[in-house]
């Protein structure tokens, strides 16, 4: 059967080149008593009735012979969609006559009563397509794909790029016909063209290229009807999930991520897809990867790693950025100004915007976003120098990844210590000092130079005879510009308010920073007040 023509006697059908039929015949669509499928009439022996008639049909061309269903959908709908689906309107309608599963497939305009199916059935029954009237869980339809719309969205292609098999109606709307082909099934689920490869879908969309070659199939992640997910058409109830049916640790070549979100802190939130909110509250897998471009390979701390791909990002300036340049850009999307995250120890100045901890104006900060201010750092294990600059991953990440001699994946994707860092880094008071209590900071600071006081005269005094953490001192991050100086806060000082309080003879609660490994403290800690205690004396 052609496109526009019409064949209600139609007995044969032509054979494609994969040996599937090229009419309706020998399709599922075939609904007369001879039909192929397991819905059937129990008698009728016509074929195109149930959607044409010569005669006696309504005025809807070509020669329609079903009422059309009444507008009652509820629409696809997301918050990153630019295009404007509304009511199912030309031949999206015309299918959703029985694909809604509201109208009776026997009832047809041209008899006086129903043809009767076998079975009992009335309407497609679950299943078998049955799309029903929400769709939001199904690719979106009955919207203008032109110019305008592709000027909004760089990841679709040009509509007039579109191949001769995919084509829009006369209004330049996309329509289930624009996939479908409800007269030939040769390349299966009655689509327009094949699409094994996805060339169906990169017809319309360009997603940009990926080397990881599971992710060069759309059908790996997406399904255009009834998604779980609903919006973005995935496979499982959301993106993490989505993720996890092939990161679960038993896919050869897949990340066992899944392993990784089961620890104590995990950098995931199992959210529904597109929800309100802060997103640092609603974190997934493509919060920080895009599987379209993501590649494998190595990168460096100045540049964002091929395997995060082209993704979203903030800059140091606060700005959103189209793709990420370094792995801080990734990390401020949640951490920098929409940040609530409130930091795990309490100190004298409190920020909870690592941007303005990390910006080169900070009065000291770890070298994240550019080289430390300090020339002179003895404790710095090789390869690290003054002039390193670091990922955040350096030391947020899982402690069993590569990076940290173990064999799971590198990323922030969990850990069992809190803060999802890397190591142990123990913040509680009067503990005692061993290679394991601050393994986080003795895997790039010598642990012997610092017992050794080679920098701060009494750093031995300190972590080990009174057993206070470097936490009660130093701040990991950084001091913003606006909140600390170079005077008070040089060397990343600043104070944890649950050890250390102010002085009681002067009421003080501050560092200065005197010199060359020099300074004073007015506080009081473990009872003893510093009013003030030079360093050296």
């Amino acid at each position: 059967m052609k496109r526009a023509g019409l064949s209600v006697g139609l007995t044969v059908f032509v054979a494609g080149a994969a040996g599937q039929p090229t009419g309706v015949v020998n399709s599922p669509h075939n609904l007369s008593a001879g039909g192929p499928g397991t819905i059937r009439a129990v008698s009728e022996s016509e074929v195109c009735i149930f959607c044409h008639a010569p005669h006696n049909a309504s005025p809807v061309q070509p020669l329609w012979n079903r009422a059309m269903p009444v507008d009652g959908y509820t629409v696809y709908a997301s918050r990153s969609l630019d295009a404007l689906p509304g009511q199912p309107t030309g031949t999206s309608k015309m299918c959703l006559s029985c694909h809604d599963g509201t109208i009776a497939l026997g009832n047809v305009i041209s008899r006086d009563s129903p043809i009767l199916m076998a079975g009992g059935v009335t309407t497609l029954p679950e299943g078998h397509g049955r799309i029903g009237t929400d769709l939001r869980d199904d690719h979106p339809i009955s919207f203008r794909f032109d110019s305008a719309l592709v000027s909004k969205d760089a990841k679709l292609r040009s509509p007039g790029s579109l191949p001769a098999a995919v084509h829009l109606d006369s209004n330049s709307e996309l329509q289930c016909t624009t996939c479908h082909d409800a007269h030939n099934n040769a390349n299966s689920k009655f689509l327009v063209m094949r699409n094994e490869n996805s060339q169906l879908c990169t017809s319309c969309h360009q997603m940009g290229t990926t080397t990881v070659a599971a992710h060069n199939t759309c059908s790996a992640c997406h399904q255009p009807h009834s998604a779980p997910s609903g919006p973005y058409l995935l496979k499982r109830a959301n993106i993490s999930d989505t993720c996890l049916s092939c990161h679960d640790g038993n896919t050869p070549r897949a990340a066992n991520i899944a392993n990784e979100l089961r620890k104590v802190n995990a950098h995931d939130t199992h959210s529904t897809v597109d929800p309100n909110g802060n997103a640092a509250e609603h974190t997934s897998c493509a919060s920080c990867h895009d599987p379209h471009t993501m590649s494998s390979g190595s990168g460096t701390a100045t540049a964002v790693h091929p395997n995060f791909g082209r993704i979203t990002g903030t800059n140091g300036s606060g700005a959103p950025v189209a793709a990420a340049s370094a792995e801080y850009e990734v990390c401020f999307k949640c951490h920098a100004d929409s940040s609530n995250l409130q930091p795990i120890v309490g100190r004298r100045i409190t920020q909870n915007n690592t941007r303005l901890e990390f910006e080169p104006g900070a009065v000291s900060f770890h070298p994240v976003m550019t080289q430390g201010r300090n020339s002179e750092v003895p404790s710095l294990k090789a390869p690290w120098t003054t002039t390193s600059v670091m990922y955040c991953s350096h030391c947020h990440a899982s402690e069993t990844s590569r990076r940290f001699g173990g064999v799971g994946p590198s990323g922030t994707h969990g850990s069992n210590f809190p803060g999802l860092l890397a190591a142990r880094y123990e913040t509680t008071d009067r503990i005692s000092e061993s290679a394991s209590v601050y393994d986080l900071c003795y895997k790039c600071h010598d642990r012997t130079n610092i017992l050794n006081d080679r920098s701060f005269p009494e750093h031995k005094k300190h972590i080990v005879d009174k057993r206070t953490p470097c936490s009660a001192c130093h701040d990991a991050h950084g001091i913003a510009s606006s909140q600390g100086s170079a005077t008070g806060n040089s060397n990343l000082i600043n104070f944890a308010t649950n050890i250390v309080f102010p002085d009681r003879r002067t009421g003080r609660l501050e560092f200065r920073d005197t010199g060359r490994f020099q300074g004073e403290c007015y506080l009081t800690c473990h009872g003893v007040d510093h009013s003030p205690k030079r360093y050296p004396d």
